[in-house]
């Protein structure tokens, strides 16, 4: 059994989101659950040949469909299993069209040409009722989908380029496909924009590649569940476990991943007010003017990695470092991670000779650069205290991004209006992570300074 709970970020594979509330559990009322449950239920199971699941309904609100309980559910109940040849992945894609995609074009891609060429087919396709029941354009808040105004709110994190990032990809990928011979399925780019996020918002990554799983993908998000998909191979099938109690009525709740609002917004186009998994990409620069510019960057060029990418998916380079919530003031305990104080050591350096012995300590430490406290207390609180001015002056730019957001704009309405407030969980978490940080390093310098 593997637990399936990589999401689809240009490689990967996530989750749908279905609603600014989703973490919360809701009723809803048992007719309306019937009469999704009686259309869409039974074809898939008729599909399947098997039992999806006897303990769940499908359920619909104010905030879009819903698993919810039909029966009393006790924690390692099977809440549903569902059989891998009903799940869309690429091998699925008519022989002739993949042929023509070759390698050149990833999973994801390929399963939103699938969906695009089933949806052309309309009630010809075997797959009807499921396409039909995914989202429409409408409803759909992934950043790809802002418009310049719109990003503009989110500009101070770095979803915004990040978001930049991933449309562009989109469209590459968009432009292979283009030119593969006799493929004129894709109209223009903002409907491939629309399959794409489609695929990627619901899909799980499994040893087809990249897998949509019917049912499954009604579960709404909550970043407190440890419920979360598991695939069997030795099954065919997928399956989700039960890790709370539920009561007739209840919303079954899954974890789509540990993820930030950040990846959230970009993958699902939704954030959380409380995010436990927050984070806020720090990029710190050596300025050109710093006389000993070039032997700090041969330095770190030899001991750090120079591309990695963090949890979320999001991409970093030797000058980028990812900060999560420090839930501890105490500068004893577990602080902001040792990349970047060890970054801050070698920038704030003023010798070739403290750049040398910084080059000798890694090489005698398995290449670990700078990850132990400077000898001179005084040179580490300035590496320190160095770290603590950027990360205010961050503090203070967000106070006014946020508060910019809270001015009244007659012109944000329906729509606008919900994305400006995903704007605001977005940057309030990251700042709530950011302050955290800052009072880690003043504990820190403090504790240095009364020794």
């Amino acid at each position: 059994m593997v637990i399936m709970s990589c999401r689809i970020t240009f490689s990967n594979t996530w989750r749908p989101p279905r609603s600014l509330l989703a973490r919360l559990c809701c009723h809803f009322s048992f007719s309306t659950r019937l009469e999704e449950c009686n259309e869409f239920l039974p074809w898939l199971e008729h599909r399947a040949g098997v039992e999806i699941s006897s303990l769940l309904s499908i359920g619909k609100s104010a905030y879009g469909r819903s698993l919810v309980a039909r029966h009393p559910i006790k924690p390692g109940d099977c809440l549903f299993k569902v059989p891998y040849n009903v799940q869309l992945a690429p091998d699925n894609l008519p022989r002739g069209i993949n042929a023509l995609l070759g390698d050149n074009v990833g999973d994801v891609a390929k399963v939103a040409l699938l969906i695009l060429y089933e949806q052309k087919l309309g009630k010809k396709s075997e797959w009807a009722p499921y396409i039909t029941r995914l989202p429409r354009p409408e409803d759909m808040h992934s950043t790809i989908f802002w418009d310049d105004n719109e990003l503009e709110m989110i500009q101070q994190s770095s979803l915004h380029q990040e978001t930049i990032m991933h449309k562009l990809f989109v469209e590459q990928e968009y432009l292979t496909i283009k030119e593969c011979h006799g493929l004129d399925l894709y109209a223009h780019i903002d409907q491939n924009l629309f399959f794409y996020i489609s695929v990627t918002s619901r899909a799980w990554e499994s040893s087809r590649g990249v897998s949509m799983i019917p049912f499954a993908d009604f579960a709404n998000h909550s970043d407190l569940s440890d419920t979360t998909v598991l695939g069997s191979e030795e099954k065919q099938l997928s399956e989700v476990i039960a890790d709370y109690s539920y009561a007739p009525g209840d919303q079954v709740l899954i974890r789509y991943g540990k993820f930030s609002n950040a990846r959230l917004l970009l993958d699902f186009g939704f954030t959380l007010p409380c995010n436990m998994y927050d984070q806020v990409q720090v990029e710190l620069t050596i300025p050109h003017e710093d006389k000993l510019r070039q032997l700090k960057l041969e330095l770190l060029s030899r001991y750090q990695t120079p591309f990695l990418k963090d949890v979320n998916g999001f991409s970093s380079s030797e000058n980028s470092f990812a900060l999560e919530e420090v839930r501890s003031a105490d500068a004893q305990g577990r602080g902001i991670p040792q990349s970047i104080r060890a970054f801050a050591r070698v920038l704030c350096s003023n010798s070739p000779q403290e750049i040398n012995d910084l080059a000798v300590e890694a090489a005698e430490n398995d290449g670990r650069l700078a990850r132990r406290p400077l000898k001179d207390n005084i040179r580490e609180i300035q590496a320190h205290q160095f770290l603590l001015s950027k990360i205010t002056e961050l503090i203070e730019e967000y106070n006014a991004s946020i508060k910019s957001l809270e001015l009244p704009n007659l012109c944000m309405v329906g729509k606008l209006d919900s994305r400006r407030q995903m704007a605001q969980y977005l940057l309030t978490g990251e700042l709530h992570v950011l302050k955290s940080a800052a009072l880690w390093l003043e504990n820190y310098c403090a504790t240095l300074f009364r020794v």
